[in-house]
């Protein structure tokens, strides 16, 4: 059925009083009447639809982050695997994932109303072989030439677009009023893959006697044959889901758009270029410190702070919650900062963590800032509204995924010329120092358009 056939077929039921049913009489696991805004369709069998799409949205979700960051932990372990690649090219592996990842994500948010999300999410699930076999094979390759090494490792983006379309099509299940949550727990169980991938695979590829770096990626095979099984059995097709390209590009044309794509790089681009690049600062600063001990925790408050941001910013408004973060990111940096020059670990470990969390909590007010502002913007036409905000979704967790590459080859280049990680990290807070008076100005000073809302 074409989208015009659903629309059409949805008009028909809502002249003959259908609409608030749950069916698809037409094609299997396709829902063509949703309003989740409809307090007794959304008690009555919505929030089970709903709920019945999450799960293995966030398990794929999770399985995309944890390939997709796969290079940032087996990066550590490279050098003691019999690969000569000098630091800077350890840092090109860790960052060409996030580059791949982040331009894949505007394809990967139009296939969900192409395809369907329960039917792309199937597919994006088995994509992840591609790079989970591919690294299995090519870490028994030692003498791999570093530009084959880089191709392998840049198919591990496939992960990173997992993340906007299971965003977009999830959107579309929850009303306003529950959206933040459900996008911040839908993005934070992807968001833990990072953590989970740099505290298991550091145990995993030492399990037995030596080093086997393949079980990296074989360790993922079956979990990612599992998830897409279960999110073909399980999740459902939305036909409302019906944001096109036209759509986008009149989202493109929302200045907002762009406002809220930029504050993105300032926290989920340092959720994930952090993530990226810790445990590979700790090995390069702290040659002592063993990384696999703690590089995982910045991931994994920062996972856990996502949810909490996105429900905070449902009672208080996004703006001031994403406005406070980068306060308090600001200052994680100048703490990380006085730890180098003190040669603390203890002290640039707690700097980091702040860090994270920070960025954790801004993740979840700045994703729950889209469908207000453009509620607010396009009052005239909520189902525009919604579809907009859709696509804005998708645009801007590309643009923040830039954030991932952009993060560690400012560190690579810092240390190239400078030695020292201290002139990125200045870098860094100027420009969240940038992204405050952004906020601040666009929705939250006095006279601004949108002051007066709870944005």
């Amino acid at each position: 059925m074409t989208l015009e056939a659903g629309q059409a077929a949805v008009a028909t039921r809502e002249a003959s009083g259908a609409v608030g049913t749950v069916e698809a009489p037409r094609r299997a696991r396709w829902i063509d009447v949703w309003d989740p805004e409809d307090a007794t369709f959304w008690a009555g069998k919505g929030r089970a639809v709903a709920r019945r799409n999450l799960w293995p949205s966030i398990f794929a979700e999770f399985l995309g982050f944890s390939v997709w960051q796969l290079w940032s932990i087996v990066v550590v372990s490279m050098p003691k695997a019999g690969f000569s690649y000098d630091t800077n090219q350890l840092f090109w592996l860790v960052a060409l994932p996030s580059l791949v990842g982040a331009t894949l994500r505007l394809p990967y948010t139009f296939a969900v109303p192409r395809f369907g999300g329960r039917n792309w999410t199937t597919v994006s699930a088995l994509l992840l072989l591609i790079p989970t076999a591919g690294l299995a094979y090519f870490m028994t390759q030692p003498h791999t030439p570093f530009w084959l090494m880089a191709l392998v490792a840049g198919t591990a983006g496939v992960g990173g677009g997992n993340f906007a379309s299971s965003m977009t099509n999830i959107s579309f299940f929850y009303p306003e009023k529950e959206k933040g949550f459900a996008l911040g727990v839908n993005a934070a169980g992807g968001n833990l893959g990072v953590a989970v991938v740099q505290l298991v695979v550091p145990i995993v590829i030492v399990a037995g006697a030596g080093l086997a770096l393949n079980r990296s990626g074989l360790m993922w095979l079956p979990l990612i044959v599992l998830a897409a099984v279960w999110a073909w059995k399980a999740m459902t097709n939305l036909s409302v889901a019906n944001s096109s390209f036209r759509t986008s590009i009149a989202a493109a044309k929302r200045p907002h758009t762009w406002v809220i794509s930029f504050l993105y790089i300032g926290t989920f681009g340092s959720f994930i270029g952090f993530g990226a690049a810790f445990p590979l600062l700790i090995k390069t600063t702290f040659p002592d410190v063993t990384p696999a001990h703690y590089a995982f925790l910045g991931a994994l408050v920062g996972s856990i702070a996502r949810p909490f941001g996105g429900r905070l910013a449902d009672r208080v408004g996004g703006a001031w919650v994403t406005v406070c973060s980068f306060v308090v990111m600001g200052l994680g940096i100048v703490s990380a900062i006085f730890s180098l020059k003190a040669g603390s670990f203890p002290a640039f470990l707690a700097s980091f963590l702040v860090l994270f969390v920070a960025s954790g909590i801004a993740n979840g007010s700045t994703y729950r800032m889209i469908p207000a502002v453009f509620r607010l913007t396009t009052a005239d036409d909520p189902g525009r509204a919604r579809r907009e905000a859709a696509a804005c979704i998708g645009i801007a967790s590309a643009v923040g995924a830039y954030g991932g590459f952009l993060v560690p080859r400012g560190f690579a280049m810092s240390t190239s010329h400078f030695g020292s990680l201290i002139p990125a990290l200045y870098v860094f807070c100027g420009f969240y120092v940038l992204c405050l008076v952004v906020t601040y100005f666009c929705y939250l000073r006095k006279g601004g358009p949108l002051s007066q809302e709870r944005v």
